[in-house]
Formats: structure tokens, sequence, C-alpha cells
């Protein structure tokens, strides 16, 4: 029902930044919230932050202050811009849409497939 590709993702120095995007598409008529979560190896998966379709956000206390989400919802679109990058951020980062209606019902929980962001010390 709906599709998810991240892109964004790469190497940089600790201080840098990134900014990786999520673009949905296949038939739906609308997206609840949309988020960017991550998963060190090791680690569990765990939540960077989400954004519902008012623009409500929300963000994991590690992030707060470098990092912001924001979305296009005419473009299905979510971003995540990280800046003051830190070798602990590095992680596969996942793009989430969750309560996904579509002609077909409501999807939850979707995922994208990753993208990689390593921050060098």
């Amino acid at each position: 029902q709906v599709q998810l590709v991240e892109s964004g993702g790469g190497l940089v120095q600790a201080g840098g930044s990134l900014r990786l995007s999520c673009s949905a598409s296949g038939r739906f008529f609308s997206i609840n919230v949309m988020g960017w979560y991550r998963q060190a190896p090791g680690k569990q998966r765990e939540l960077v932050a989400v954004i519902s379709r008012g623009s409500i956000t929300n963000y994991a206390d590690s992030v707060k202050g470098r990092f912001t989400i924001s979305r296009d919802n005419a473009k299905n679109t979510v971003y995540l811009q990280m800046n003051s990058l830190k070798p602990e951020d590095t992680a596969v980062y996942y793009c989430n849409a969750d309560k996904v209606v579509g002609p077909l019902g409501t999807s939850y929980n979707n995922w994208g497939q990753g993208t990689q962001v390593t921050v060098s010390s």
C-alpha cells in the first residue's frame, strides 16, 4: 500500500551535518505520523523523532536541540536535519509511516529499507 524510500545518509565527521529524506509512494489517501528511528549495531531500534500530519513533533532526548524533523504533506516526504553529529549517532536510520489510510484500508507501522549514517570522531 505504501512504499518508503530513504536517502541522504553517508559518512560525516563529528560536528558535521546531514539531511535525510524519506518519500512515500503508493495508493493511499493520507499518512498520520511519519518518523525516523535508528538502530546501531548490537542495539535495539529506537525512536529518533516523529511528526504528525499537523506537525506536532516528538524527539528522543539524545537528539533534542540537534535534530529537526519536518514534513511536506503535499510531497508525502519527511525530512530529518541532523546537526552537531556525534559518533554515537552512527546507525542505520529507518523511515516509518504509521496509520496510512488507503483504498484497501489502514496500515500501521510501515518501514523503509534504511540508510546508513556514520559519524567519525
